[in-house]
């Protein structure tokens, strides 16, 4: 089966790497232009250019695909480059782009009387639970108790088509080693790169079962921005070690200690409850086994944390350069008090 693959980060990679090594031939890599990055802010290629440049496959980076867009010169070299491979389907896992109406035709014109794919997705989410861009952000944000990846057969809305393929992993909420996003994007990259190579074998044999979603339990997964990952403290312990894990590694869970930015990486609800004339963010206690700190509701052990522009530390290596007497308040909150 020919295909064009459309992806950028790492998740999208992996999926790229094993239909390669599955014997797909990929006419065509759709990606993201390369973007400052890094401390320096050099230009750098997605990891899903790295793979085509390294092997060799056609690469295209349209700032856009809309033809009637800001970039129309961008769009209409794409669409040149998507007509003249002539694929059986196109692959679309994380990609940033919106794929406009002219994809998908274009795509289900060449497919019809084949295998009939057209555009399919994988989806870091069991649809039609976090629709949109940051799924497993979201899911571990709300405590969801599983997450998975879907095989979603492309249309004109944001992630409503029909599932070809669904995989459901339990998220682990418990201790100090529950999962956090990063840890559940390699599972779930590694379960989409599976999941896909199965569907387009499937769909060499014969027509697939095509699943409409369901019309119920829909939810959207906003993008993530650095100011929402701000530590609220007269939040729950539950949500707020939630929230921690659910931006680690990006784009990171972040308080203040006076002037202070500090990044909180790993903690966990503390049983029991602090004195109730305690305001949220006071610090309890602050040894080796850890700072815990009154929340809203509850209390919370921080285990590792980082200061802007250090490595991470564990709580013991961090109080020996920075003590945190009982009392001291983390966030913005004790500033107006």
């Amino acid at each position: 089966m020919r295909l064009i693959f459309a992806g950028t980060p790492e998740f999208a990679a992996v999926a790229l790497r094993q239909l390669h090594a599955h014997g797909f031939d990929i006419a065509l890599v759709l990606t993201q232009p390369d973007r400052p990055a890094g401390r320096g802010m050099k230009m750098q290629a997605s990891a899903v250019k790295d793979f085509a440049v390294q092997h060799a496959i056609p690469l295209a980076q349209p700032r856009s695909l809309r033809l009637d867009g800001r970039y129309p010169d961008d769009a209409a070299a794409a669409r040149e480059a998507i007509l003249e491979a002539r694929a059986d389907a196109m692959v679309v896992a994380a990609y940033g782009l919106i794929l406009p109406q002219w994809v998908l035709d274009a795509m289900r014109d060449r497919s019809q009387g084949g295998a009939g794919l057209g555009c399919i997705n994988i989806h870091g989410s069991l649809l039609p639970r976090w629709r949109g861009a940051a799924p497993i952000h979201r899911a571990v944000e709300a405590g969801d108790a599983q997450i998975g990846v879907c095989i979603m057969q492309m249309d004109a809305g944001l992630d409503t088509g029909a599932v070809l393929r669904q995989q459901a992993i339990p998220i682990h909420h418990e201790g100090i080693d529950a999962d956090t996003t990063g840890r559940l994007h390699d599972r779930l990259a590694a379960l989409g790169a599976e999941l896909v190579v199965e569907v387009l074998d499937a769909a060499q044999q014969g027509p697939l079962d095509a699943q409409p979603q369901p019309a119920d339990g829909v939810s959207y997964a906003d993008k993530v921005n650095k100011a929402e990952a701000e530590i609220d403290w007269r939040r729950s312990a539950q949500q707020i070690g939630c929230s921690i894990r659910a931006f680690d590694p990006t784009p990171g869970a972040w308080t203040t200690c006076g002037d202070e930015v500090l990044k909180i990486w790993r903690a966990v609800p503390e049983p029991g409850s602090p004195a109730a004339d305690l305001a949220p963010g006071s610090v309890l206690s602050a040894d080796a086994h850890g700072i815990v700190v009154a929340c809203g509701s509850g209390a919370l052990r921080i285990h590792e944390l980082q200061r802007a522009g250090a490595r991470r530390l564990a709580c013991s290596d961090f109080l020996r350069g920075q003590p945190l007497p009982t009392g001291t308040r983390l966030g913005r909150s004790a500033e107006s008090d």
